[in-house]
């Protein structure tokens, strides 16, 4: 399958993909607002646009927009840039987001045990309360243990994938 450039991109099935991924983002609990910003950015061959444009393109007020892009920076899913002498802000989605989620997502979960474990003690460590509590535990103990060698593995696969695909890191 070949890759038209943005410029020859059908801008309507563009806009229908970014709805229809945003649709699953949002059903997996993301802000819909902030799910179809989201898409936007990761359809744009540069990964960036101004809030503006964002409005333009999927026809909504400057006002959602900037409700999303908080939502989004809040969750370290985009940034902001600006460039020299400019007034106007560029929001990005980083080229290793994936990594950078997932990483961020397994360090809130590291803080999340101490409460569990004091939940887990609360409740009784061998009630069937105590126990769903242990297993949750024991699952992100698991992750932990497991996280690391798939991060490895996932860099190499990237390095491996960008040389084929002839990008530069």
């Amino acid at each position: 399958m070949s890759v038209a450039p943005e410029s020859q991109r059908d801008p309507t099935a563009v806009l229908k993909f970014i709805e229809r991924y945003a649709g699953h983002l949002a059903d997996a609990g993301m802000q819909r607002m902030a799910a179809r910003v989201f898409v936007a950015l990761l359809c744009e061959d540069s990964g960036r646009m101004t809030a503006t444009d964002m409005a333009e393109l999927l026809q909504v007020s400057p006002a959602a927009i900037s409700g999303a892009v908080r939502y989004l920076s809040h969750a370290n899913m985009v940034e902001r840039e600006r460039e020299p002498g400019s007034r106007r802000d560029y929001y990005v989605v980083n080229d290793d987001l994936w990594y950078d989620v997932v990483t961020r997502r397994e360090q809130l979960m590291h803080r999340w045990e101490i409460t569990m474990r004091e939940g887990m003690e609360i409740l009784g460590e061998h009630t069937p309360a105590g126990l769903r509590w242990k297993e949750t535990l024991e699952f992100y103990a698991f992750m932990h243990e497991r996280l690391p060698q798939f991060m490895a593995e996932w860099r190499e696969r990237r390095a491996e994938l960008h040389r084929k695909w002839g990008l530069t890191d």
